[in-house]
Formats: C-alpha cells, structure tokens, sequence
C-alpha cells in the first residue's frame, strides 16, 4: 500500500522517494509520467526538477490535489482521470508519439489516503460500504461476494491473496449470503475472524482476503501488466521504467518482465544454422535489484517496509511481443465451462 494522506497543506512524501528520483533522474525539460498520482508526492517532487509531469489516476478524490499542483506549476502538470493500463492510448490522443517519453513511475497499490475513507470500502479497520473501486465504477466487491461461486471466490483468495484457508472462507460466505447479503466491510471481516482466528502478534485475519477482493475488483495485475507493455512502447531509448510494489504478486510480475525484457537468462552462445535471430533486450537493468527502503524510512513509516523498487533503462531496440507467461500470471486459472 502506499503510504500517502491526501491534501492537508503539507503532502506527505510516497514511500522511497530518493530512490526513486536516483532510478529516475528527472531532468528540466523532459516528460515524465507519474502513472500513480494518489496525494502527489512524487508528481512534485519531478516537478520541482523541472519535468514536465503527466500523471494519470482513476479516482475521483485526487481532483482537489492535482488542481493545486496545476495552479502552481501551470502549463508543466495535468492529471488524466484514466487508468494507467490505457496510458499509450491516453499519451497517444495528446499527440505523444511512441518514444516520446523520458520517464515513467509507478506506485503499485492502495494509498493510505483510501484505506482510511470508511466509505470507499477498502479496510476492515473501519466499517463501510464493500466497495473497494479505485474509479468508483463497475463491480464492487459486495457485487462479487454476492455473485460468484465458491470455486471463484476461493480462486480469488488463495492467488491474489495467498489465502491458505481461500475455500473454507468461500464455501463459508456461498452459506451464510443466502440468508444476509454481504454489505459492509464489518460484516465479511466479522466472518473470517470467526472462521480462522489470529494468534497473538499475527496479522488481521482477514488481511489476505480483503487484498485479494482488492485486487479482483480493480483488476490491478491485469492493469499492471497493460501499463508495462505501454510503458515499453511510450520510452524513449534512455528513457527510465521504475516501479515500487508492496507484496510480491505485484513484484512477481514486475521482475518477470524486466529479466524478459531484459534478456536475462538467454544463452550467449552462437546461433544454431536455421534458428531464428533472438530479439534484442528491449531494457537494462542496472546494479543489484529490488532496492527496499531505508532503516530510517521504515522506522518512521512502518508501512513503507514491504515496499519494492525495481527500474530498467530503455534501450533502442523495437517493443518485444506480449508476453503469455506474464498475462498468466496476472490472471486466475481458467475453469472449464459449465463447472460452479
């Protein structure tokens, strides 16, 4: 999750923020893109190195933020309410060109800033609607409770949780739904609490289940993996790919495609007669990766000590083909057609 509070006067800074500026290197006159913007931390901190920053999120509630940030950077900022897993389309209909662009960051998750809106649904720390739509549209997370079947709400908790107790929790909700519909947060907490009950020192029982709901609702692999293949094609050779991430689904997915990318792994060894010429490396990946946060970062902000950064330099070579493995990864394991 990221660590950030909205708008109060001051802006708290996103997690590992000089790391993030060394991998980076936003410069005067080059086009960066937060494609994360929450409360803003990293769009002004390009800002004052005098980038001119795109920023694109698809909650309504970062509106205010991003006003404030426009009226004092005027002509050098401008959010796009849109998710970042459409930015070359986005980037594209304002006329930025594949390879136009200098730098692009993402920071992977759930800010604190949602987590404490009870009415977003997002935490079981306070009651509220299940909701949990980064954009405020589509299925909510009730909507899922209340429709798919305990194979899909187990797959759901086990692969995007790493819920071990994913189908007893499920065939528990599939039971207890027929008679009361799941609609608060309280209530689908107050359930898995019962059923699995935490040892002292552990975390919130319902701490995997809720992420994984999260995550099915916005479809953040998905996006993630969409956002890094437009990535690839929007950077200009130089150009700089950096990612934090907060648990290692979302890290998985972004190792997998920089070391792909990257070429790490393919023999160095001369090609066979009639085989086909290997794609060249699309990314570098320098120095010794992830780079986690600081001990003082973390003591100042226990929230911060998951947190990931991974980065890749663009090289001149052409976009690679999408890779199957990486979709795969993002997505729940198929089901044959007319099974529960």
């Amino acid at each position: 999750m990221k660590p950030e509070t909205p708008s109060t006067g001051a802006v708290h800074l996103p997690v590992m923020l000089p790391e993030v500026l060394a991998a980076l290197r936003p410069a005067a006159g080059e086009i960066v893109v937060d494609a994360t913007f929450g409360a803003g931390g990293y769009t002004q901190a390009f800002l004052r190195e005098g980038a001119r920053v795109l920023a694109f999120d698809r909650d309504p509630g970062v509106a205010g933020r991003a006003a404030e940030l426009a009226a004092q950077w005027p002509g050098a900022f401008e959010l796009m309410a849109a998710r970042f897993g459409d930015l070359a389309a986005d980037l594209a209909a304002r006329d930025l060109q594949p390879g136009s662009i200098d730098g692009i960051v993402f920071d992977i998750g759930v800010s604190s800033m949602q987590l404490d809106q009870a009415a977003r649904g997002f935490s079981f720390r306070h009651d509220g609607p299940l909701d949990m739509r980064m954009g405020q549209a589509g299925r909510s997370a009730a909507d899922i409770i209340a429709m798919e079947s305990a194979d899909v709400l187990a797959d759901i908790f086990y692969h995007y949780g790493e819920e071990r107790q994913a189908r007893r929790i499920a065939r528990a909700i599939v039971h207890d739904r027929a008679q009361t519909p799941f609609t608060t947060t309280r209530q689908l907490a107050e359930l898995i609490a019962r059923l699995c009950p935490a040892r002292p020192q552990e975390i919130h029982p319902a701490t995997r289940s809720f992420q994984a709901l999260r995550i099915a609702v916005n479809d953040e692999l998905g996006e993630l993996v969409r956002a890094l293949e437009a990535a690839e094609a929007m950077l200009a050779p130089g150009g700089r790919l950096v990612v934090v991430s907060f648990h290692s689904l979302e890290d998985r997915i972004v190792k997998r495609f920089l070391g792909q990318r990257s070429g790490r792994g393919q023999a160095t060894s001369r090609l066979l007669p009639g085989e086909p010429l290997r794609a060249q490396p699309s990314f570098e990946v320098p120095g010794r990766q992830p780079l986690g946060p600081s001990p003082d970062e973390c003591a100042t902000n226990p929230r911060a000590r998951s947190a990931r950064l991974r980065w890749g330099v663009r090289t001149m070579a052409a976009p690679l083909a999408a890779d199957l493995d990486l979709a795969a990864l993002a997505s729940l394991p198929q089901r044959k057609a007319g099974r529960p």
